[in-house]
């Protein structure tokens, strides 16, 4: 062995020692609290639709390009947020993206036209966001080098189900005092959350420790140029996007095809059924991250993936095939989000294992992208494709043939295709 490699494997053994500490718990609560404090702006959007529709007299296709901006501009500059992240530090890049994304809320308050909507919510909220995911994320495959699938899952969880505390309050809030005032409140509230959290992140311990030696260089991992030549890369790009498509669509468009399918203002145990299934979307969103992640670090990421993109597809079909019963169609949303939410575990922990830590931020930034281009599927072209056809039946036929095709070009392409190609 070169003294290179050796000094690189020195380093990370070093690393998963010095990681065992309870400082990485800490890290991994508080990379918690702070995907909880953006997940609103992505999770609670279908919420503001109707209203910002009817105030700016725009129909819908038109208002949820404000969706896919935030999802482009939150993936496409992952690259760069994540070299970002690593050259000044987690503390410094997330605080500014928390505050990003709150203020992005408080300026749409103010948004009489959709520019302004497109610009605040869309624009700044995407760059905060962004910031704020891809920095949290890498902060958790370095830290828990032996359990990044679960560790990542913990965090995205937070961002899966934080909006679990917002999402009744919120949908209150409008019907109480409109959403304006809702948008203002609560953009305060998550900028000042997550500004206070981000304060406590610190870099890895082998980072600081290859940083104070001057070779970070010398940790292992395949550099982006490299990276984006190998086929595993754009596989995993490929089926990230599928699976991103199916997720977004669902989410941006939750609320106007419960309206379609006449369940969303049904009651079910007291509460409207289209607040309550996106509460209970919330739950199972969240546990299903660190669920599956956990499951990959013992059976295997590709295994997980047949297994999770599967249930992913099989619970779309019900759901599409039992719409109109409000009680199923909650139960069965749940295990469409059960089904979905794991990419964010099981993707990077994938690219990491494969990559190395290297340059894991700005790898899993390229690989993100993944969900910008899904983002433009699934939301204005979905709701586009339903404008054209009258139907919500295509655009769930369209999802649930991607959701199935991933699943099995996880067991029959990417595994065999990642176990004969090693690039460390």
């Amino acid at each position: 062995m070169s003294d290179t490699h050796a000094g690189a494997a020195r380093h990370l053994s070093d690393a998963r020692a010095s990681a065992g500490g309870s400082m990485r718990w800490l890290q991994l609560v508080l990379g918690l609290i702070c995907m909880m404090a953006i997940s609103s702006q992505q999770y609670t959007w279908t919420l503001f639709t109707k209203p910002l529709s009817t105030e700016l007299g725009v129909k819908l296709p038109e208002l949820q390009l404000t969706f896919s901006i935030l999802i482009v501009l939150q993936t496409f500059l992952s690259p760069l947020q994540g070299y970002l992240v690593d050259r000044f530090g987690p503390r410094f890049l997330i605080s500014a993206g928390t505050l990003a994304s709150g203020a992005s809320w408080m300026l749409a308050s103010h948004a009489r036209t959709l520019t302004e909507l497109y610009l605040s919510y869309g624009l700044l909220g995407g760059i905060g966001t962004g910031i704020v995911y891809i920095g949290v994320v890498s902060q958790m495959v370095k830290w828990f080098p032996e359990r990044r699938g679960f560790a990542v899952g913990m965090v995205a969880a937070g961002y899966g189900m934080g909006a679990i505390l917002t999402t009744i309050p919120i949908s209150s809030s409008i019907a109480g005092v409109g959403y304006r005032p809702t948008l203002w409140t609560y953009g305060l509230i998550f900028a000042v959350v997550g500004l206070l959290a981000a304060q406590g992140l610190k870099r890895s311990p082998h980072e600081q420790q290859a940083l104070g030696s001057g070779h970070l260089e010398r940790l292992p991992g395949v550099a982006p140029d490299r990276l984006l030549t190998t086929p595993v890369f754009w596989l995993l790009f490929v089926m990230m996007t599928m699976l991103s498509t199916s997720g977004l669509m669902v989410i941006s468009q939750t609320a106007a095809f419960a309206r379609d399918f006449g369940v969303a203002s049904v009651m079910v145990m007291g509460m409207a059924a289209l607040p309550l299934a996106l509460t209970f979307d919330r739950i199972t969103n969240g546990l299903t991250r660190p669920f599956f992640g956990w499951l990959s670090d013992n059976i295997g990421r590709e295994n997980t993936m047949f297994i999770a993109f599967l249930l992913e597809g099989l619970a779309m079909a019900a759901w599409l095939q039992f719409r109109t019963d409000p009680v199923l169609f909650v139960l069965l949303s749940g295990a469409v989000f059960f089904g979905w939410g794991e990419i964010f575990s099981l993707f990077p922990s994938t690219l990491t294992d494969t990559f190395g830590e290297r340059h894991a931020t700005t790898n899993y930034g390229f690989l993100y992208m993944a969900q910008g281009v899904g983002s433009v599927l699934g939301g204005p072209m979905a709701a586009k494709l339903h404008d054209v056809t009258g139907s919500w039946i295509p655009v769930f036929g369209v999802v649930i043939t991607l959701d199935l095709l991933a699943a099995v070009l996880a067991i029959a392409v990417l595994k065999p295709l990642r176990r004969r190609t090693k690039y460390l």
